[in-house]
């Protein structure tokens, strides 16, 4: 008889918010093993200098901050395999299971991190140009356009916020959508109208970002959604800001999500509908979306985790979860 070894706490995905647990949850003994996925860092790892993380007053630059996460976890006990997860199994109080392809592996409490991913639009030069003058995230980079002409795509409430936030240190705006009516709510509209230095561009569609002799973003190539014409904007920068995908897939028909896929937790909490589980980070944020609310939340999850670990007993599927070719016993009236 073969016993699977079951982990205190696993933790799936390795950005802001799991590595972040994955510190916490170690220094309190727990042996935490983190499924960090292949591209781990998340979303700060394509992200060039950041400025508006606490503790780094020159500022850093996004990869080498989430590797500094990684040590510090690393440091603690934290043991890491650097593939995706690619099946989650969920109970409620029981034993988690999570599989890396063909492998298994069991434990008493999952933190949830997967993240969210923001949507693209899919037009040559998006990529090419990701972190030389095209973001998806005005809140994040809107103060290293100070004085430039800048654009931001999208007609959501997220795109007007990302507009009225960019203004502040924009010269000239423009706020590019694909129809002549808004997605976003009335007062986002109005507020953004109200700014002077914003003005609204419709109904046009963007085909290229072109790049500068210098190799950073220099115009946007547009094209209009009636006539088909097309013109080119030159801009010192782009924003595309067209919403989020939560990477909730894995877990979506278990846990409780909203219409959007993001993880519901309780009672302002990282708790989910399912005892023993928890979510954090952009997995569960569609307001913020911030690394430092990330990794908030991560030590929240953390903390979670070990107080259900504390006070609640081993149930009997978790005592027979890992005995290998055996079989639970049936209950007993």
């Amino acid at each position: 008889m073969t016993e699977k070894r079951v982990e205190n706490v696993i933790i799936v995905g390795g950005a802001c918010a799991g590595y972040t647990a994955a510190v916490y949850t170690a220094r309190a003994n727990l042996e935490p093993l983190l499924i960090e996925g292949f591209q781990w860092g998340g979303q700060l790892q394509n992200t060039t200098h950041v400025e508006n993380y606490p503790g780094f007053p020159d500022g850093i630059m996004g990869p080498e901050l989430m590797q500094q996460f990684r040590t510090q976890a690393e440091r603690f006990g934290t043991r890491f395999i650097t593939d995706d997860a690619t099946r989650i199994e969920l109970s409620d109080g029981g034993i988690q299971r999570v599989w890396v392809g063909d492998e298994e592996h069991l434990a008493k409490a999952v933190i949830l991190s997967m993240g969210a991913e923001p949507k693209r639009l899919g037009i040559p030069g998006e990529l090419e140009l990701s972190g030389r003058g095209v973001s998806t995230c005005g809140v994040c980079d809107g103060a290293f356009f100070k004085g430039e002409d800048v654009a931001v795509i999208g007609g959501g409430d997220s795109a007007m916020e990302d507009s009225i936030f960019v203004s502040k240190y924009a010269n000239d705006l423009t706020t590019i959508h694909r129809r002549d009516d808004f997605r976003a709510s009335k007062i986002m509209l109005e507020r953004a109208k109200a700014v002077p230095n914003i003005s609204l561009k419709t109904p046009y569609v963007p085909e290229e970002f072109i790049a500068g002799e210098d190799g950073r973003i220099a115009k946007v190539r547009l094209r209009h959604a009636d006539t088909g014409e097309t013109e080119e904007l030159e801009v010192g920068g782009a924003f595309v800001a067209i919403g989020h995908t939560p990477r909730s897939e894995l877990v979506r028909d278990q846990v409780d999500t909203d219409d959007q896929g993001y993880v519901l937790t309780r009672d302002g909490s990282t708790r989910t509908n399912l005892a023993g589980v928890f979510a954090v980070g952009d997995l569960v944020d569609h307001t913020y979306r911030q690394a430092v609310t990330a990794a908030g939340t991560g030590s929240m999850g953390a903390l979670d985790a070990e107080w259900y670990l504390r006070d609640t007993p081993p149930s009997p599927e978790a005592h027979w979860a890992g005995r290998a070719g055996q079989t639970e016993p049936a209950p007993t009236s």
